[in-house]
């Protein structure tokens, strides 16, 4: 008999109390503990004032960060949620073989099951794709006792290729000074109109990007008819196809709920004293009904969030040899001569690199600037290759303008409209695509449809309609070049 069940067998009481004392103990000091048999992927859970105090370094952090976005959750994690759906509306209790729904979710266990090309963080391919807006409804199997009418998978939900999270630091840094320039903005002029009695226009333009006009008027009201690209609320949303996300910390929790069915502390609990909240966990209750409770803490969603924003910036490929080179160097010329870089700006200027979390824009339900101090950190000393303007601004080359775009007939193909903040996207409006990295993440557009970057160009209208057909108009070696630039545009694979 092995020496080990031999040790068992003598000392079972001792076993037992060993056990039982594991069991009882938080969350937190699970690290220290041993499991036998099945385990949870995560052992330990970090406090959100262990990380402010400084106790746990941000080395530490975004290791603990790395180690949820690949973990595999499972059961005794808190994978699920039986009687929740991804919008938090309860549901008839669904267990197994029901725990897993592949339109309505939860639909994998890791966040890099589909974040993973070429390298973890990145993007992914059709197999992968999810179905936005499907995770409100209870459970999707098609059977009409729980919809209660025929309907087609368009009409639940948008399928959506799976996004690269590379530089999301970055991007959210530059959304959120175009959001305060342009809220900024809007305050002047509506001090200008009180004080002079008069109707004030304004173009709200940030970082040489128009999102259109707004209108003050003495009675303190304003006309917002003529803003585009950007919500009411002028905040801009740099996450998902859409546009609708604000920040990596609303991105994250949402997620975690939608994907997983791991709920975040912060997002289900009350939160009228947060700091009560952050020391005593265990006054959150179950919400989902999987019985497991503190799936996820405010700490891990901290992690989580710094882990991603720090996620390096793609890296340009060089042509291997002098003709390719040649190409691309010619398409270069001809993506901006044709209006190309008019959206898919070559850099935006970034002031301070100084990123905190929580941000200042997230809605309620989410941990804010407000709720706690934050951690920061500054993003130049983990990308200190990018250039700097004369203005010392740090030159992001994400190749977008962060800005909505109508996109004609053939990129409007959805017919569920996606809510942000107040008011549902129109079907046809996209953010503008963050090219950085994105010949390394096939197939292309916001539903996986173009296996040929010549193909999604094809399709482009509305606002890239002009720019389309000039497209169109070169002859096959610019067409070739142009394809050939946009090929230098990936993602260094680290091993």
């Amino acid at each position: 008999m092995p020496k080990k069940i031999k040790y068992l067998i003598i000392f079972p009481f001792f076993f037992v109390i060993i056990c039982i004392l594991s069991l009882s103990c938080t969350k937190e000091t699970n690290k220290n503990h041993i499991f036998i048999g099945d385990e949870p992927s995560i052992k330990n859970h970090l406090k959100q004032q262990d990380i402010e105090s400084g106790k746990i370094t941000i080395e530490e952090l975004i290791l603990h960060g790395e180690k949820l976005f690949t973990a595999n959750f499972n059961s005794l994690d808190g994978f699920g949620r039986p009687q929740s759906s991804g919008n938090r509306t309860r549901r008839d209790k669904k267990l197994f073989p029901e725990n897993f729904n592949r339109i309505s979710g939860p639909e994998t266990s890791a966040c890099s099951d589909c974040h993973n090309m070429p390298i973890i963080g990145g993007g992914g391919s059709n197999v992968t794709n999810v179905f936005s807006s499907a995770e409100k409804s209870p459970f999707l199997d098609f059977e009409t006792e729980d919809l209660g009418k025929n309907i087609t998978l368009k009409e639940i939900g948008n399928e959506r290729n799976t996004l690269g999270m590379f530089g999301s630091g970055l991007v959210e840094l530059l959304a959120r000074e175009m959001s305060k320039e342009l809220i900024a903005q809007r305050a002047s002029a509506e001090i200008i109109s009180l004080n002079e009695s008069r109707e004030v226009r304004i173009e709200l333009i940030t970082k040489e990007v128009s999102f259109g006009f707004l209108t003050a008027k003495p009675n303190g009201t304003l006309d917002t008819s003529e803003i585009v690209g950007v919500d009411k609320d002028l905040i801009i949303k740099p996450f998902t196809q859409k546009g609708v996300v604000p920040s990596l910390r609303v991105f994250t929790n949402n997620a975690m709920n939608h994907h997983h069915g791991m709920q975040s502390s912060e997002t289900f609990e009350d939160r009228e004293d947060t700091h009560k909240a952050m020391d005593l966990l265990s006054d959150s209750k179950d919400h989902d009904g999987d019985g497991v409770i503190n799936e996820l803490t405010m700490g891990d969603i901290t992690a989580l969030t710094i882990f991603q924003a720090l996620l390096p910036i793609p890296k340009w490929e060089e042509p291997n040899t002098d003709i390719e080179k040649e190409a691309s160097e010619n398409g270069q010329l001809l993506f901006s001569k044709i209006g190309c870089s008019d959206c898919h700006r070559p850099y935006l200027p970034l002031k301070n690199t100084l990123f905190s979390d929580p941000g200042p824009f997230n809605p309620k339900d989410h941990l804010s600037s407000e709720d706690t101090k934050g951690i920061y950190v500054d993003l130049k000393d983990y990308y200190p290759n990018l250039k700097i303007n004369k203005n010392g601004e740090l030159l992001v080359p994400l190749f977008s303008d962060l800005k909505r775009h109508k996109m004609g007939d053939l990129l409007n193909n959805e017919k569920v409209k996606q809510l942000a903040t107040r008011n549902n996207v129109p079907t046809d409006q996209w953010i503008t695509k963050k090219l950085w990295g994105f010949a390394s993440e096939p197939p292309f557009l916001h539903h996986g449809r173009a296996t040929l970057i010549s193909e999604a160009i094809k399709v482009h209208g509305g606002a890239a309609e002009n720019s389309k057909q000039a497209y169109i108009r070169l002859n096959e070696i610019e067409q070739a070049q142009i394809v050939e630039y946009l090929n230098t545009f990936k993602t260094e694979n680290i091993k």
